[in-house]
């Protein structure tokens, strides 16, 4: 949010400077991320000056150019070429001298000598447009006859500087959105500082129905929806340009003056966090003002001409006979103000932040008033806002107050009362504050202290103080104005012993697993756990059903929680990609959600659903590259799967006790599982599928892997780590050349050499397959190498021929073997 440094000041008064006064609105809070100075016209005007036409005569070698010499002021006069059609001696006009900028927009340009139609100019006599003090540009701007020569234009336009701070509010400071909520903190700052300062807001005692010319009666049938409304008509109004002041106001922060009506309603939201809205009194058929809800289905064409379908929740702000507002959120197509307006309505009130919210949801709407309302604002603002409205609109616009106040409130608004014990306050803050300390920023906070004790106070907090109820939040609030600073780090660390339990244990592996992936070359990536329906569409391995949807959605891009890391991973890859970074290697730690349909449970609402931890890794692009000692190596699938077991393995899992099969799969092209004994998937690792590749725009293949982290962690929860003494006998290995179908792959043999051997295989390796000529039709040939060690003596010749004639004969009888 944009606040004007200079705006401030009309609330509160201070002597800090723009960097000051940023530094200080964030150590309490009001994290501000920039300061920077600007004008109400784009440069400042700087360079141009006021000079007085001498000469004007026609260029010889054009009809409509005028060549010119004006007195500036400094010295010899300046000769300048000029096309406007009312330039004439003996006229004050504006002149941007060489080596000005000026500036149209985000676009600009500098004067330089140069030469027009071969003759000689330097500078530039300009129009309204052209300097941005305007929008015409029929002619150039001739100033009154008593406009000094050589006076800067920035000093004749009174052109000034401000600073605008960059404050981030967060979405519990609603009391925040405006600059005298800011100023409101601002002066606690100041005060808790010893500075002497004096908070203050313009008086409406001026306030005075003057006629009942125009009486426009209100009726609110939600009261739910609408606590609180007020209206009051202004008779005889001239819809025009605002003055400068308030334009300026508005440049400044970054918005567009449209009108003077419009205008005060834009500063008044910006101003005191309140939003208005002004009704064309002409348009209110019926001249009865409803706030109410419509049928469902309802057609209602909103300001930027889009129609849209009501829903029965929807509140609106009506006529006699149609809606001509979205309560808090969007005005009608045709129901502001307009140059031929004359008779205004104006609206100011309080709408449940609730409903305000939802409706801008489902309508995909967020103004500056559905961002103020469903935040909550100051319920007590109502009144005085609408007062303020009326008269800037009568001394701006002309015209006559010409009703009484429509003031319907169903509710008033009440202070929460909070119960603060000095030992809650010292306990969460970590020191003792003095008592007239927090009483003193309590009331600098606008709390009324009702009743005061020995341990405590109880605190009367105003309603646009949503997000202060608890005397926690009182806490935080004594804090952030005390400064946090001002705490001291403890000497002494207080702590208790706890026992180690399985989320330590999960964290410590996680640690472990993480340092060896990134020593291995991967980036660890956190996507967010919301991410978009429209992946899961028509996919039978993760259905739409199993889907945890979000109920109020943000976009259609976060409506539903993941079921598979992927998809966050190949965004990244996408987003890397595009950026000429293709060579990637990712990991990610993350829940992944799911519903089940079948286990809902109206006693127990979470039965439905579950939540698994699982490890996400993402291969792709090339394994080397730009290398001087070694060829461009493109990733492959096997180097994932060595990743895999080696995770595997740092964890403790035996992976000869794993069962290994094929996984068909929506996410992958082809892919292996890696299963327990007992049927539980630890690992799905494979080609991610060519289809999902295109939706991303990815060209290289990517590799995935999943691993379920929770099942892992089952898996090893009983190993316990053991030692043992290096063997100091040499270990014996055997190759041997095997003749198989080509569908038999080599986790079979792997299988049966290892139920064939227990004891003393220790290693089973392939180093090499061969498919082509010189073999049978439909077979193909592996070399498998096999380590024998026996950790108590030297094996024997005999013992190693029985074990191979044996592992010969199993894989002839079970795979259908033969030695080549």
């Amino acid at each position: 949010m944009n606040i004007s440094y200079n705006w401030l000041k009309e609330y509160v008064d201070f002597d800090l400077t723009p960097e000051e006064t940023a530094d200080a609105l964030t150590s309490i809070g009001l994290e501000t991320g920039g300061v920077e100075e600007v004008q109400t016209i784009k440069g400042g005007l700087e360079g141009l000056v006021i000079g007085e036409v001498l000469t004007c005569v026609d260029h010889p070698n054009s009809d409509h150019l005028h060549i010119t010499t004006v007195d500036l002021g400094q010295g010899e006069p300046s000769q300048i070429v000029c096309g406007a059609p009312n330039v004439a001696a003996g006229q004050k006009v504006v002149v941007a001298t060489v080596g000005t900028i000026l500036y149209n927009g985000d676009e600009s340009f500098t004067i330089k000598r140069s030469k027009i139609r071969g003759v000689e100019s330097l500078g530039m006599i300009c129009a309204e447009d052209e300097i941005g003090i305007g929008t015409d540009h029929a002619g150039i701007i001739v100033l009154p006859p008593e406009a000094v020569v050589g006076t800067p234009a920035k000093e004749y336009y009174n052109i000034k500087s401000d600073y605008v701070l960059e404050v981030d509010i967060t979405p519990n400071r609603a009391d925040a959105c405006s600059h005298y909520g800011v100023a409101r903190d601002l002066y606690a700052y100041l005060l808790r500082h010893g500075r002497q300062a004096t908070l203050r807001r313009p008086s409406v005692e001026a306030f005075k129905v003057e006629n009942h010319d125009l009486d426009i009666p209100v009726t609110v049938e939600n009261t739910e929806a609408c606590p609180h409304y007020a209206g009051v008509t202004v008779k005889g109004v001239t819809v025009k340009e605002s003055p400068e002041w308030l334009q300026n106001k508005l440049r400044i922060i970054g918005l567009r003056p449209i009108n003077n009506v419009v205008d005060i309603t834009n500063y008044i939201v910006h101003a005191f966090g309140q939003p208005l809205h002004c009704f064309d009194a002409d348009r209110i058929t019926g001249h009865e003002v409803i706030v109410k809800t419509l049928p469902a289905g309802t057609p209602f064409t909103t300001l930027d001409g889009v129609e849209r379908k009501l829903d029965e929740r929807d509140l609106m702000i009506c006529n006699k006979e149609q809606p001509m507002c979205i309560a808090g959120v969007f005005g009608g197509l045709d129901s502001g103000s307009t140059e031929q307006t004359t008779d205004v309505f104006l609206e100011s009130a309080y709408f449940h932040p609730t409903w305000v919210r939802k409706t801008a949801r489902r309508h995909g709407l967020n103004t500056d008033a559905s961002f103020r309302f469903e935040r909550g604002i100051d319920p007590n603002g109502v009144i005085y806002c609408l007062k303020l409205a009326a008269l800037m609109v009568k001394e701006l616009a002309g015209g006559t107050i010409s009703s009484e106040i429509k003031d319907v409130c169903a509710a008033e608004p009440h202070d929460f009362i909070v119960e603060l014990a000095y030992a809650k306050v010292h306990s969460l803050v970590g020191k003792d504050i003095p008592v007239e300390t927090i009483k003193g920023i309590v009331t600098s906070l606008e709390m009324k202290i009702l009743n005061e004790t020995a341990d405590g106070l109880t605190l009367a907090v105003p309603p646009y103080r949503v997000d202060v109820q608890r005397d926690c939040d009182v806490v935080e609030d004594i804090l952030r104005i005390y400064g946090y600073n001002n705490v001291e780090i403890p000497t002494t660390l207080k702590s208790s012993l706890t026992t180690k339990g399985e989320n330590d244990k999960s964290n410590k592996q996680q640690n472990l697993v993480a340092e060896q992936l990134v020593g291995c070359g991967f980036n660890e990536i956190l996507n967010n756990s919301l991410t978009r329906a429209a992946y899961y569409d028509g996919m039978e391995s993760y259905p739409p059903s199993r889907l945890v949807r979000v109920l109020n959605p943000l976009s259609a891009d976060l409506n539903v929680l993941r079921q598979t890391l992927l998809f966050g991973g190949l965004e990244s890859i996408a987003h890397n990609a595009n950026r000429k970074n293709a060579d990637l290697r990712f990991f990610e730690f993350g829940n992944c959600y799911f519903f089940d349909a079948d286990r809902k449970n109206p006693e127990k609402i979470l039965a439905a659903y579950s939540e698994e931890y699982h490890l996400g890794l993402w291969l792709t692009g090339k394994r080397v590259t730009n290398s001087w000692a070694h060829p461009d190596e493109e990733s492959t699938v096997y180097e994932l799967k060595a990743c895999v077991e080696n995770i595997l393995k740092r964890l403790g899992v035996e992976l000869h006790g794993l069962v290994t099969g094929n996984l068909t799969d929506d996410l992958f092209g082809s892919a292996l599982t890696l299963n327990t004994r007992g049927g539980k998937r630890l690992a799905a690792f494979g080609v991610v599928a060519r289809k999902l590749q295109k939706e991303f725009d990815i060209d290289n293949e990517v590799f995935f892997a999943e691993l379920n982290w929770k099942e892992l962690m089952r898996a090893v929860r009983g190993n316990k780590v053991s030692y043992k003494e290096l063997t100091k006998f040499p270990a014996v290995k055997r190759d041997l050349a095997l003749l198989l179908d080509k569908d038999v792959p080599f986790g079979e043999i792997e299988k049966i050499a290892y139920e064939t051997e227990k004891k003393l295989l220790k290693e089973v390796e392939l180093f090499d397959v061969y498919e082509g000529k010189n073999l049978e039709a439909g077979k193909k040939s592996y070399a498998v190498s096999f380590l024998l060690q026996d950790e108590n003596q030297t094996l024997q010749e005999k013992t190693i021929d029985k074990i191979m004639s044996k592992l010969v004969k199993n894989l002839e009888e079970r795979l259908g073997a033969k030695l080549r």
